[in-house]
This record gives structure tokens, sequence and C-alpha cells, in this order.
């Protein structure tokens, strides 16, 4: 299904469907990703959400085939961008398309950075090959970027080597470096989880900033509900490498339809409103080396029947209610 070259907000940008990555190792095939189905809307911010090793950067990672191999491998599914499947171009055209079409900011920021190359050495270099700048027509845009993410004394920090900035200058960085690029669509995973509160305050609002300022879509990638209700349009709920439900924001967090977004949602400690119990999802995630039959959430749902047990429910519409979407055979809304 091919996707306008020319998008006007609201419609598909990004549209991935049934996409299964594996990891095959001694200790046997790992199902990080298995069945991933979402579509993202040009200029929206769309947050996937989910406990650590749900699959959500592994999932990232596989929009860009990104995903190291051995001993990762996509085995299955469609990522289609400006109606062109990215998993099946070949290598000039793949690159065309990672940075100036999908730049990720991943959520380690030293890992990312070269440590023996200055930070203007780094944005210039991802100039050069977006932009097909040289010289000094590439050293002007990358200041120009350091000045859009609000680093102080930009000459000055051209010429700092990674080791010699915070955390918060860090990210900034990376921030610059991809929207040097120019990119549609911008996956930050994780942005502020190494951050103390009041930098991760300044980068939540700097993306925000910024999406206004240069009509980038972004994809945020969190377990923090907190940055999602803050940031996002709409939510995509991650369980066991699986998309288990889709909807707007304040319709996911005022009226949860999967029982693990009912779960996760009243975990989250309210200020307002009186006192009241936190609710505990009970067990573990299962490990994606042994996936359990049928519902991958029935072993800690306190609605599983016989069903859950054996068969695995289909991703569907919610019935009743427009644009939700989820993984279950018993809604909460049904």
């Amino acid at each position: 299904m091919a996707v306008a070259a020319e998008l006007q907000p609201g419609e598909p940008i990004l549209q991935v469907r049934d996409l299964a990555t594996y990891f095959f190792t001694r200790k046997g095939v790992v199902r990080a990703v298995d069945g991933f189905d979402l579509h993202v809307k040009k200029g929206e911010t769309l947050a996937i959400v989910g406990e650590s090793g749900s699959g959500k950067t592994v999932a990232a990672l596989s929009f860009l085939r990104l995903v190291p191999s051995p001993p990762g491998r996509i085995v299955s599914g469609q990522v289609y961008f400006q109606g062109k499947d990215l998993l099946q171009l070949k290598g000039g055209e793949l690159r065309r398309v990672r940075g100036s079409g999908i730049a990720l900011i991943l959520q380690e920021p030293m890992s990312s950075l070269n440590p023996a190359l200055t930070m203007g050495q780094q944005i210039m270099e991802a100039v050069e090959l977006s932009q097909k700048k040289q010289g000094r027509a590439a050293r002007d845009l990358a200041l120009e970027m350091l000045r859009l993410v609000q680093i102080p004394a930009p000459e000055s920090r051209f010429r700092s080597y990674p080791h010699e900035l915070s955390g918060g200058m860090k990210q900034r960085v990376m921030i610059a470096m991809a929207l040097a690029c120019r990119p549609q669509i911008l996956i930050a995973d994780e942005p502020t989880a190494s951050l103390d509160v009041t930098i991760q305050v300044q980068i939540l609002e700097l993306i925000k900033q910024l999406k206004e300022e240069v009509g980038t879509t972004v994809i945020l990638i969190s377990h923090d509900l907190g940055v999602v209700a803050e940031m996002a349009d709409r939510v995509v709920v991650v369980y066991a490498g699986q998309v288990i439900e889709t909807a707007g924001v304040k319709e996911l967090f005022h009226q949860p339809v999967h029982p693990y977004t009912q779960g996760i949602v009243g975990s989250i400690l309210q200020l307002k409103g009186g006192r009241r119990r936190l609710s505990v999802i009970p067990g573990q995630p299962p490990t994606p080396l042994n996936l359990p039959a049928g519902c991958r959430f029935h072993p800690r749902c306190v609605y599983a029947k016989e069903v859950c047990r054996h068969e695995t429910p289909g991703y569907a519409p919610v019935p009743g209610a427009p644009g939700r979407w989820v993984r279950c055979h018993y809604p909460l809304l049904a």
C-alpha cells in the first residue's frame, strides 16, 4: 500500500505490518519482536511504551534495519515509508532514508558519540552525508544546529570532545546531529533516561519546540508514563514483542482497554484525589525464549479465561471506540 509523496498532517507517514525480529542464540530463538503493527501520522508524536525487554528498541532498530546480524534477523513483515518497503531496499536507497528520512536518537549518547572526534566534526559529518554540504557551508549548518538545540557558547562547544560535556549536553548534541539531516521522522529512544529531572524537562521541551519549528514527526520510545502523558498524541503499548493496544493519549489514560494497560496506568502515583492503593501486576513478563501459548499476558491477567490460555488473540479494532485497537479476547470496553 503506497504512501503519498506529499503527505498532509494526519496522513500515515510510516506503516509497520506484522514485523518479526528474532535473535538466534545458543540457548534458542529469542522472539524479541513478533507480530508488531503500528502506523504513524504525519506531524504527530507517537509514544511506544512497555516494560524493559518488551521489544520497543529492537522494533525501532528494525525499522531502519540496524539490528546486529548475527545473531539478529528480521524474519517477516513490512515497513512502509513514502510508498517503499524499507525491508526490501538495497544499500544505497536505505542509506538515503537513514538520517534524512528517519533519524534515530539512542538512549545512551556516550555510546553513540565517537570519543576521538569533536562535537563539530561529528555534526559536520552528518551534514556532509545527508545535506551534501562541504567545508564552510557544512560548518555553518553544524553551528546553526548547536544554536537550535540551545547549547551555550556553540563556537566553543563545537571544538569540545564528548568527555568534556555533561549528559544533558551530549543528548542535545545527539538531537542536533539527528536534526542536521532534516528528517521527516525522529525516533527518540528513551531520550531522558540517563538525565536528572531538571535536564529531562529541558530535553523534552526542546523536542516539543523543535517539532513545531522543524515540522518533524516524532516517535517517542519510553517506559515513563509521565513523559508519555506530557508528550504524546497517541500511544502504542507493547508487551512481549507485540503491540497489544493503540489509543489516543487521553483515551488510554482515562479508560484503558487491555488488562495490561489497565495495570500499568493503575500503577501511576496520583498526587490529587486523596489516597489510593497502587495496583500491582502479578508475576513477571515472559522470556522471549519461552513465550506462553495463547495470549502472552494470560499468566498475569486477572480476567483470563480458558480461551486465553490456548488461542492467540488477534489485533483488532475495539467495538464502539473508533481509532482504538487491542489484542485481547475480552477488551475492557466490550
